[in-house]
């Protein structure tokens, strides 16, 4: 995947419930749909209706767009299923954005095989622009976050994309 490297972005995010989870990405996605970025769904949960109550109560000018994206759980983690999944990639958008959620097992098998997919697809990705968002559930007990962080570029919060540095004093 060396040739894609620089075409990616790695963003974590944290949450501890899925009203918390949406409450931080409607805003966001809301944003990158006004910057015509292509986003992708990959969900371990289903939040079609927290997504839907949520969006009756925010005034987002993209509600319709954001209401057509895929919030139900998506059927496994196969790289089939991620394969299916990741041919929604676009080339000419200025920015594809792939959400992925869930427990660290669901994230780590998902991202392996979204590598995968791009290393086999990379003379077709290879000039497109990709932010890769992991969002961790926290109620996990065994959740390392120092080594999320080491393998993230940014950080995802409600506030929206900071330097995981401006999130964590002293982190380097």
């Amino acid at each position: 995947m060396e040739i894609l490297k620089n075409n990616i972005e790695k963003i974590c995010s944290f949450y501890v419930s899925d009203w918390h989870l949406v409450t931080m990405l409607l805003p966001y996605i809301n944003k990158q749909i006004n910057e015509k970025a292509n986003i992708i769904t990959i969900l371990e949960n289903d939040i079609e209706e927290n997504i839907k109550t949520l969006i009756k109560r925010l005034n987002l000018k993209n509600e319709e767009k954001i209401l057509n994206l895929n919030w139900k759980k998506t059927n496994g983690i196969k790289y089939s299923e991620i394969e299916r999944k990741l041919k929604n990639l676009k080339k000419e958008q200025i920015l594809n954005v792939v959400f992925i959620n869930g427990k660290k097992e669901y994230i780590d098998m998902t991202n392996k095989n979204v590598e995968k997919f791009l290393s086999e697809n990379k003379n077709k990705y290879k000039n497109i622009n990709i932010k890769i968002i992991n969002c961790f559930e926290v109620s996990e007990f065994n959740i390392n976050m120092q080594e999320i962080l080491h393998n993230h570029d940014k950080i995802l919060n409600t506030s929206g994309e900071k330097e995981i540095n401006e999130v964590f004093e002293g982190y380097a």
